[in-house]
């Protein structure tokens, strides 16, 4: 499972719905994309200690997945077929997408428009 940044903040935030969901996931992992707007919303917070803390240990047991060379032709095919359907996504969410493409695995987000993504299996909670 790869989890988009709402869920990582549900699971900073122990939801216990999505932790129900999530109990037998065989790994978890996030994107880097993720992680960034995961910090840029932390550093925002009035609770940013408490929450970096709470990742430093989450990604004690992740996987971090990064784009390579391997994810450009997964990222450019996603931007163009949804440029032609006409229903374009933000451009980290299409990295975001690529990743799960690319490594096969179920996105985990509260975010509808990776419905628009053909290959990307989103679980919601």
């Amino acid at each position: 499972m790869i989890f988009d940044t709402n869920a990582l903040s549900a699971l900073a935030a122990r939801d216990a719905e999505l932790i129900d969901t999530i109990r037998h996931a065989p790994r978890l992992s996030v994107t880097l994309i993720s992680l960034g707007e995961y910090y840029y919303g932390v550093g925002l917070s009035r609770k940013k200690e408490e929450l970096i803390g709470w990742l430093d240990l989450f990604l004690e047991r992740a996987q971090v997945l990064t784009p390579g060379m391997n994810t450009l032709q997964f990222y450019a095919d996603i931007r163009n077929e949804l440029k032609r359907a006409g229903t374009p996504i933000p451009a980290n969410d299409c990295w975001i997408a690529a990743l799960v493409r690319q490594y096969g695995m179920q996105l985990v987000s509260r975010d509808r428009h990776f419905d628009l993504v053909k290959g990307v299996k989103r679980l919601d909670w």
